[in-house]
């Protein structure tokens, strides 16, 4: 019998989500403002992203959801560069990563999280270095000091930073959901539809913002 995969999505996130929290994933103004952003998204996916994120934030804060925002920051370029492929992707200066060696260093404006990202009572968790949210940072310190049992995720690069932390999430045994509106990644539609289709084949389920509202509003 065919199970319409929203249908399976939404009962996952009912039966599942119990103390949800949402996690965003890097959403500065280094990938989504085009005016100083050192790996930037389309200026109209990133004006998506952003406009999508900022109004299922307010909504989930008044539900009482915590929402934690997880930061990319270096202190210097050799943080970066000791990633090798990284290094390489910097030593050939072009494609979508040539400016990483760049990127997000202390005291950049990219560093800070975009107008209408965050609200009273946010958690930041800056220390963020590679594309797993849980390595190097006390994201997961966070989440167990509330309890947490699910992630509503957010923001980018769906195919590396969003689908590294799902992975990390998924095998600390947290219930992964990604908000489709919310995500999206600098690398072109195959890759984000390929990483959505990743996450939902193995790590998590991929939900529509307003589903999640309305589970949660439900109770």
């Amino acid at each position: 019998m065919f199970t319409d995969p929203d249908t399976e999505n939404r009962a996952s996130l009912e039966a599942l989500a119990l103390q949800p929290a949402v996690v965003t994933i890097d959403l500065h103004r280094g990938h989504l403002d085009p005016s100083v952003a050192t790996l930037a998204l389309p200026e109209d996916k990133a004006a998506a992203v952003v406009s999508h994120s900022a109004a299922l934030l307010a909504e989930f804060r008044q539900l009482g959801v915590p929402v934690i925002h997880v930061v990319t920051s270096y202190r210097n370029t050799d943080e970066i560069l000791n990633n090798r492929y990284w290094n390489r992707q910097a030593e050939k200066g072009d494609g979508s990563r040539g400016n990483i060696a760049g990127h997000n260093l202390e005291g950049m404006p990219g560093l800070e999280l975009m107008p209408g990202i965050v609200g009273p009572g946010d958690a930041i968790v800056a220390t963020k270095k590679r594309y797993d949210c849980f390595i190097g940072t006390d994201l997961q310190m966070v989440l167990e000091a509330g309890g947490h049992d699910s992630l509503l995720v957010m923001g980018v690069n769906t195919n590396s930073c969003v689908i590294a932390t799902a992975l990390a999430a998924s095998v600390r045994d947290y219930a992964v959901f990604v908000i489709r509106e919310a995500v999206d990644t600098m690398m072109g539609q195959d890759l984000h539809d390929a990483a959505l289709a990743i996450i939902e084949a193995s790590f998590g389920w991929v939900v529509e913002g307003r589903t999640a509202v309305e589970v949660l509003a439900s109770r």
